[in-house]
């Protein structure tokens, strides 16, 4: 049986070719269902209070990019003049100012901060892990305050353990004790 045919096992010769099949588009109204899908979803998580930090993230930089007509290039960082004068300078190709494109893969330019200018007053948002450890810190040292204290049941039931034994350590002080003055007064009699 030859090996690599088809790229169906094998590992080995030519893998299947898929240049001569059809390709698929995605059509603008399916993509505005898609947004509609995950704009309920995110209420719904805001409401019950399920919301990553990876959306949470992802909301700034959709609120800040500039929505420009679309075909349209993203602005770019540089000053507002050099834009505005570029803006007037440039013609369109062809006939791209008369067509729509709604590509989704064509999205504005990141904004990009400096240092300086990122918001250091705000609290830090901890990630779950870090938030869980540190309540799991929290409720420890409140435990052992209460187990120092003695309120806890834990607590509790060793301080009975520890006077029970107490308590069993002077009966047998008490006992050896009494053993001893016996053994003497008996030493004391026979000589």
């Amino acid at each position: 049986m030859p090996r690599g045919r088809g790229g169906r096992g094998g590992g080995y010769g030519p893998k299947k070719n898929y240049k001569g099949q059809r390709r698929h588009f995605t059509d603008a109204d399916e993509l505005k269902q898609q947004q509609e899908r995950d704009k309920k979803q995110q209420e719904w998580r805001r409401q019950q209070g399920i919301e990553s930090d990876e959306e949470e993230e992802e909301e700034p930089k959709a609120t800040a990019k500039s929505q420009g007509a679309p075909g349209e290039l993203p602005p770019s960082d540089s000053d507002s003049e050099d834009d505005s004068e570029d803006e007037g300078d440039k013609k369109a190709k062809g006939v791209e100012h008369l067509i729509e494109i709604e590509n989704p893969n064509r999205t504005g330019a990141r904004q990009l901060k400096k240092v300086t200018e990122l918001n250091t007053t705000g609290k830090t948002q901890l990630s779950r892990r870090e938030r869980e450890e540190l309540e799991k810190q929290q409720a420890k040292a409140r435990y052992q305050q209460l187990h120092m204290e003695g309120k806890t049941d834990e607590a509790r039931a060793d301080l009975a353990r520890l006077a029970i034994i107490r308590k069993q350590r002077e009966d047998a002080a008490k006992k050896r004790e009494e053993e001893r003055k016996a053994a003497e007064e008996a030493k004391g009699s026979k000589s």
